[in-house]
């Protein structure tokens, strides 16, 4: 007997608690192999085929294009066993599970006893014969009534019994920590709530839904919401239209946002002659070989002043009160693409010399350009070097990529008059600028680092002394 199980949306990085349906790569009743790609989704960082860890026919699909799915959604389910067995070829063992792993995903064996979804009761005289298929699909259904229902004032009786069913002392599914401090800020009993997610999983709009009513209670019983009033004569509103802050945007939206709620930064800035960088770049290139970047030598110089001054290699524990210095460079770098801003990161960036660097900021950049980087590829960071002096700008007060400490900014390098050896003269100048999180150091810490980057940037032979 064929046995289904459901694969359901996995972990797919740090902070990434949803996903939009792109592509369906299989259509109800293919037959799938172990770890062959089933759907692409866009997470708020990358594109990304996701792989399912069963072999058998699919069954059932769960979200159409263009819907938005949260981590632990269900996406297909599958039917294995004896059956499929020669319909799924070399396959493997379907039950056994591939053990390849996305971010914090495994595909090990299922669990012998699967929880089921509670369906919703039935006329009289009917019966359920619907099976595991059909009985996840209400999960999504439901979520829009169920969130409905609060907002009519009746969740005490509409939920009573799921909230009844959650042990007092056991965990409450909660999609992110993110939501958890929304409750928590609000005075949101989260054990108090049943989630309108997959197996009620607790969503930020359910506790949003619960905060609006709070809200109309607040204005007093049998009073009613002031109407809105119809604008005076005068100018009419500016028409327009309105764009989902979603995928990249909306990734960018939430992190610039943090940073700016949560670091307390502060950016110095220099200008520095870079005539003898281009020209020690250009003689590194007229010597054959590979041809090195701008942005390698700039890498490789800020990897130098953090060995310098680790303070800003680090990031900020408050709930410990503690300053966590990382000992690895975990190199992040703007880049602008069709689909918006993304940070690629370079591993190990302080071990790499200014070829490595090179090929490597290369093969990222190709990745982000056509939107397969993946999520590991994007996260992780340590240090960000942001060179906005390709948008033809000189400076800049970047924000901090949070929970790093600092980012160095990079501008334009044009010819300006400069003083050089007591004459004036044209020199090749570049504006480099630091925001930092005041809470690692002192200004005079970061002026140590942006000095050093300067000197490094105007006297390349400085950079001899740290290789």
């Amino acid at each position: 007997m064929a046995q289904v199980l459901e694969f359901r949306l996995p972990d797919l990085g740090e902070g990434l608690t949803e996903a939009e349906v792109v592509r369906w790569l299989v259509e109800v009743g293919d037959v799938v192999a172990i770890d062959q790609p089933v759907v692409e989704v866009e997470t708020a960082k990358a594109m990304v085929e996701v792989p399912c860890p069963y072999a058998g026919v699919v069954t059932a699909r769960f979200g159409e294009e263009g819907a938005e799915l949260p981590v632990g959604a269900p996406l297909l389910t599958v039917a294995v066993g004896e059956q499929d067995a020669g319909a799924a070829g070399d396959a493997g063992d379907a039950t056994g599970g591939s053990g390849n792993v996305l971010v914090g995903y495994g595909t090990g064996a299922p669990p012998a006893r699967r929880r089921r979804v509670r369906p919703a009761p039935m006329a009289s005289g009917s019966r359920d014969t619907s099976g595991a298929v059909e009985a996840a699909a209400p999960v999504a259904a439901a979520a829009p009534a169920a969130r409905s229902a609060r907002t009519a004032g009746v969740p005490a009786v509409a939920h009573a019994t799921a909230v009844a069913e959650r042990p007092a002392d056991g965990p409450v599914p909660v999609i992110s920590p993110l939501v958890r401090r929304l409750a928590r800020e609000n005075g949101v009993d989260l054990r108090q709530l049943s989630g309108s997610g997959p197996e009620g999983l607790i969503l930020r709009a359910d506790v949003e839904d619960v905060l609006r009513a709070d809200a109309a209670r607040g204005r007093g019983a049998g009073a009613p919401a002031a109407p809105a009033t119809a604008p005076t004569a005068g100018p009419a509103q500016a028409s327009g239209s309105r764009v989902p802050l979603k995928g990249v945007r909306g990734a960018v939206a939430d992190k610039l946002s943090r940073s700016r709620r949560e670091i307390p930064d502060a950016t110095c800035w220099v200008d520095a002659d870079a005539t003898e960088l281009m020209r020690a770049r250009a003689a590194m290139n007229a010597a054959g070989g590979q041809k090195i970047s701008l942005l390698a030598l700039l890498a490789r110089i800020c990897t130098a002043a953090l060995a310098r001054h680790p303070e800003l290699n680090s990031r900020v524990d408050m709930e410990a009160r503690e300053i966590i210095r990382l000992d690895a460079v975990h190199l992040g770098f703007a880049a602008q693409t069709e689909r918006g801003l993304v940070v690629p990161v370079v591993r190990d960036a302080h071990t790499r010399d200014a070829e490595s660097l090179t090929a490597e900021f290369a093969r990222l950049t190709e990745a982000a350009r056509a939107g397969t980087l993946t999520p590991a590829e994007l996260t992780g960071g340590t240090f960000t070097l942001n060179n906005y002096g390709v948008f033809g700008v000189d400076g800049s007060t970047p924000i901090i990529n949070h929970p790093e400490a600092a980012m160095l900014g990079v501008g334009r390098i044009v010819p300006k008059p400069w003083v050089h050896e007591g004459e004036m003269a044209v020199r090749q100048v570049v504006q480099l600028s630091l925001t930092f999180d005041h809470r690692v150091c002192d200004g005079g810490t970061a002026g140590g680092f942006l000095r050093y980057v300067a000197d490094c940037v105007e006297q390349p032979a400085v950079l001899l002394r740290t290789l």
